[in-house]
């Protein structure tokens, strides 16, 4: 890994805990086509240090994949958690059960997987998708992102192309949460950079049957 993590001077607490999300702290958009986004600054506290555990206790594994006629690699590491497993650390737990508690009246259903991916330095990237393998292609979904270490740009565009028209640097605890149809109505990606950064833990959770 050739970036190394610049801690926040804003997140000086010894140990991961949760900040509220119900007192008036997350600030929601509404988006076109019945989509939203709710994003909740510095949401766990900590946060740096579960990067810290996150990043020896996941077994991240590199991917490669069929792109036209050539397979190359998945520019990021990546872990999935599904269903009933355990997750690596007690503080995804926490958020979780609490993001679940949050949003049940919105999803009417729990948020039951993690999919964590490791962005190393500027070249690690996601391109422009939605979370559309299962039932977010056909059906409103909640994709809640929590980030670690050091902010990247997540941008969000209307599905079928475009430039962006969002754009929220989130890392060190912030919450960013993509509801209603915006899988399917936007878009969103991490682009590359060439201007030295450090490594970012992104962990997504989502309800049964989203990818």
């Amino acid at each position: 890994m050739n970036g190394s993590l610049q801690g926040s001077l804003l997140d000086l607490a010894e140990r991961p805990g949760l900040r509220p999300l119900g007192d008036g702290s997350v600030r929601r958009t509404r988006l076109a086509g019945g989509a939203w986004l709710d994003v909740r600054p510095g949401w766990l506290a900590g946060a740096d240090e579960l990067f810290c555990r996150l990043l020896d206790a996941v077994p991240w594994r590199a991917e490669r994949r069929q792109m036209y006629d050539r397979v190359v690699d998945v520019p990021r590491l990546v872990c999935f958690y599904a269903e009933g497993e355990s997750l690596p650390d007690p503080a995804l737990e926490a958020a979780r059960a609490a993001l679940t508690e949050h949003y049940l009246g919105e999803l009417g259903e729990d948020l039951v997987t993690a999919g964590l991916c490791l962005y190393r330095d500027g070249r690690d990237s996601v391109a422009w998708h939605g979370d559309t393998i299962g039932r977010g292609s056909r059906a409103d979904t909640i994709v809640a992102i929590l980030s670690l270490g050091t902010p990247r740009a997540l941008l969000l565009r209307k599905t079928g192309g475009g430039a962006a028209s969002i754009r929220h640097e989130v890392g060190h605890g912030d919450l960013l949460v993509m509801g209603g149809s915006c899988q399917r109505t936007w878009q969103h990606a991490v682009p590359k950079t060439a201007r030295p950064t450090g490594p970012r833990i992104s962990v997504q959770f989502r309800a049964a049957g989203v990818r």
